[in-house]
């Protein structure tokens, strides 16, 4: 990623607009944001802790879903506080070193939390469709080197944005028509030619979208025609639960997301209020849901958790 200042064309600093339309009520709006954030930042600690301290939890689905919320946590933390000192504040100067190393944070993160939701899938996969050899597969090596891969390439196929958008020329207007630095929202601003960069982003969500998408699909195509054979209806609902919680946060990860690229493909080309809070709820939706699904869907964490809230009882004696 280079940040070397080797061009005058490229700004000492970004503005944010916030919510194009909606600057008056940006302090309303900033109140579910304020308490999606909470949820992320607490839900997603909780988990961490209980995965780490709890040695009934040290197996391969929950150090999957302990990668998960280190990622939900990083995301949470480079974009919510930004966010709210331009509701609260109007702090929508952001220097353009700051700006390139969210945008790589947000994107990175972003495919990180791809992998590692198709990592969960080959999970429940394995567990369902291999049972006598879950253990045997997902070793603890092999989860981490499952985990390293899922970094590298997160890292690997973004981190090339900040570089491709630092080497254009930006000559008009320095105003970025969101609340963070995406990579596209600050080449637009650009006055140079964007084909590379437009090129390289397309085919990135292609490779991270429909990629992933596809596997994830074939991993659950593989376990219904599994779960539809066994002999129980007691077995199939089991089967079922396991996978119900991963199911909601596929949903709330590549939901807004495809929705927000259909957005940005056909909609408008200015930012419209709708645009933009689309594009937001795709970085707070999954760091504030996942935590809550996983807690109410998975049995051992729940009962943890009651075990956590339950007062202790006090011996008279």
């Amino acid at each position: 990623m280079i940040l070397s200042n080797n061009s005058h064309h490229f700004p000492h600093t970004f503005f944010l607009a916030g919510i194009p339309g909606l600057t008056a009520a940006h302090i309303w709006i900033s109140l579910p944001f304020c308490f999606m954030f909470f949820l992320a930042v607490t839900g997603n600690f909780v988990l961490l802790f209980l995965i780490r301290t709890e040695r009934s939890l040290h197996q391969p689905m929950f150090f999957f879903l302990a990668m998960l919320s280190f990622v939900d946590l990083v995301l949470s933390l480079s974009t919510l506080p930004k966010m709210l000192a331009i509701f609260w504040f109007g702090a929508t100067a952001i220097s353009s070193h700051s700006c390139l190393f969210q945008m790589f944070f947000i994107h990175a993160f972003s495919a990180m939390e791809s992998g590692v939701l198709v990592a969960m899938a080959v999970d429940r996969f394995v567990a369902i469709c291999n049972p006598l050899h879950y253990a045997t597969i997902l070793t603890p090596v092999v989860v981490a080197k499952i985990g390293g891969l899922v970094m590298l390439r997160g890292v690997g196929l973004t981190i090339s944005f900040p570089s491709l958008a630092r080497r254009l020329p930006y000559c008009g207007s320095h105003t970025i028509a969101y609340t963070y630095c995406e990579h596209m929202a600050v080449v637009k601003l650009a006055c140079g030619a964007t084909t590379v960069d437009n090129l390289y982003a397309f085919a990135v969500a292609i490779f991270l979208g429909v990629g992933d998408v596809a596997f994830i699909a074939y991993s659950y195509g593989q376990i219904v025609r599994t779960v539809i054979h066994f002999p129980s209806p007691e077995a199939r609902a089991k089967a079922g639960s396991t996978c119900t919680a991963h199911v909601c946060v596929i949903l709330f990860f590549y939901g807004p997301g495809f929705l927000s690229v259909v957005m940005q493909r056909f909609g408008p080309p200015t930012a419209s209020a709708a645009k933009v809070i689309l594009a937001n709820l795709y970085l707070l939706f999954p760091p504030a849901l996942d935590p809550i699904v996983y807690g109410v869907k998975t049995k051992q964490i729940r009962e943890l958790l009651f075990r956590m809230l339950r007062p202790k009882q006090i011996d008279p004696t």
